[in-house]
């Protein structure tokens, strides 16, 4: 499950770093974050979801309310049929405020949830067993093999909306494409990890770094890398705790 989130938040974040032709760009710039967690603690601070759903009730929420924001900030950033780059990052950037905001009211009206809202926005894999895993692998198969074969439109798209259409891209074909593809990796991620932010920022642009621009590789490396970078984050993390409570143990002896 940690490989496949890494690999997924990876893969997502160098697709969007090409498409808004920003390396500091990252899966939750259009606002899927926090879409995800207003639904997040919307599920945990309504008590019926539980009884029908189980442990469930929370991915599933975090899961639709991750497509809507992504269907209203595209449907915001529309202008005249078209979406410019710009039109969608600000587009994200308003709901994602408005997103945060409900959050925070959701959470200080649900104290009894509270600390488990804090805890899923941290981040981190609580659900556990190869069910949950297999749940996980379609979206990301298919959200995944889409971005790696998108990785020539996504050069294309570096010289410009103008230049690419020029040389033969359907640019607004293949951004919505791209669009839909990183997000849905991205939602089907937040949805059993909770928001993980740092490798879908740091992994793809250390693989530009080290293997060039050329996006036929930055995609497919960025979800190898991904995977291996967020596992061996989650070994040192369990590592560390695991001195430190032996060291408490210690101590107490």
């Amino acid at each position: 499950m940690i490989a496949l989130v890494g690999a997924a938040l990876s893969g997502s974040g160098a697709a969007y770093q090409g498409l808004f032709r920003n390396p500091l760009a990252d899966p939750y710039l259009i606002g899927v974050a926090s879409g995800a967690g207003l639904g997040a603690v919307l599920a945990m601070s309504i008590q019926w979801p539980y009884i029908t759903l189980g442990f469930l009730a929370v991915p599933l929420a975090v899961f639709i309310a991750s497509l809507l924001t992504i269907y209203l900030v595209y449907l915001f950033a529309n202008v005249g049929g078209t979406v410019p780059t710009t039109s969608l990052i600000l587009a994200g950037v308003a709901f994602s405020s408005f997103a945060t905001s409900l959050t925070s009211f959701l959470m200080l009206r649900s104290t009894g949830e509270l600390r488990r809202a804090i805890g899923w926005l941290l981040g981190g894999v609580s659900l556990l067993g190869w069910n949950v895993t297999l749940a996980l692998v379609p979206y990301l198969l298919i959200g995944l093999t889409t971005l790696v074969l998108n990785g020539y439109a996504l050069n294309l798209l570096q010289f410009g909306d103008d230049q690419a259409l020029q040389m033969g891209l359907n640019v607004r074909r293949a951004k919505f494409i791209i669009i839909v593809a990183a997000s849905l990796v991205t939602a089907a991620a937040v949805s059993f990890a909770g928001i993980i932010g740092f490798v879908g920022l740091i992994v793809p642009h250390v693989v530009r770094i080290w293997w060039g621009v050329d996006y036929r590789r930055i995609i497919p490396l960025s979800i190898i890398g991904g995977a291996g970078a967020l596992l061996l984050a989650d070994i040192l993390a369990r590592v560390v705790v695991r001195r430190r409570n032996c060291r408490l143990e210690l101590s107490l002896l």
